[in-house]
């Protein structure tokens, strides 16, 4: 398992420990994080172990938040390296995603919704 699961405040930590989210470790991604698609599911994807995302890995986050909606979650992502904001803001994907800093901002704003 190349990505740990945690449960804080009644929210889902996952954290990516891939240093690359592509077409390599994408389909181990998302059978890691199938088990946290539940009804209402509150998930933080923490990004900050991954300095490369392809489209494959793209493609593999949207399937995560098109899941956790369709079950009527939500996901924040956190910990987003430079050069993978600059993606995520190229192909517009921060209109998609709520992305903060660290855990803690994404945790909070939970809270404060």
């Amino acid at each position: 398992m190349e990505t740990t699961i945690e449960k804080v405040e009644g929210v889902v930590i996952v954290t990516a420990q891939y240093e690359s989210l592509d077409a390599g470790t994408v389909a181990d991604f998302k059978g890691d994080v199938e088990a946290v698609i539940e009804d209402g599911t509150k998930v933080v994807l923490d990004l900050s172990k991954v300095e490369f995302v392809d489209s494959a890995g793209l493609g593999g986050i949207v399937w995560f938040l098109k899941q956790l909606a369709a079950q009527g979650g939500d996901l924040k992502v956190c910990g987003v390296c430079s050069s993978v904001r600059a993606l995520f803001e190229l192909i517009r994907m921060h209109r998609l995603l709520a992305i903060y800093n660290d855990r803690d901002e994404a945790q909070r704003a939970y809270q404060s919704a």
